[in-house]
């Protein structure tokens, strides 16, 4: 008869996630950057006189540059992971320090 064996899990520091901070980091100056974009199409569609073909071009970037900048710095990098994605997959029971939510 075989005895199968669960393998250990082995970790390694080429598998670690970027911290927090990091990540938050990296996300902060991604923003920055899409924003100062915003703000040269902006000022390029008023400044600049050129067909409108262009200018329209401009302002759909300092348009739609802010909400893709948004949903960007909101959304966390592949390699971070939240609290929620942890959950216990079987969890029938309200955890002690919990309670109060059924109540």
């Amino acid at each position: 008869m075989k005895v199968w064996h669960r393998r250990p899990v082995v970790h390694q520091v080429t598998d670690a996630q970027p911290s927090l901070s990091a990540d938050i980091g990296r996300r902060e100056k991604r923003y920055f950057v899409q924003m100062g974009i915003r703000l040269v199409c902006l000022v390029l569609a008023v400044v600049l006189n050129v067909p409108w073909p262009v200018r329209a071009l401009f302002v759909a970037g300092a348009i739609f540059l802010p909400y893709i900048a948004v949903i960007g710095a909101n959304q966390p990098s592949r390699g971070v992971s939240s609290a929620f994605e942890h959950e216990a997959p079987n969890q029938t029971e309200i955890p002690l320090h919990r309670r109060e939510i059924g109540s």
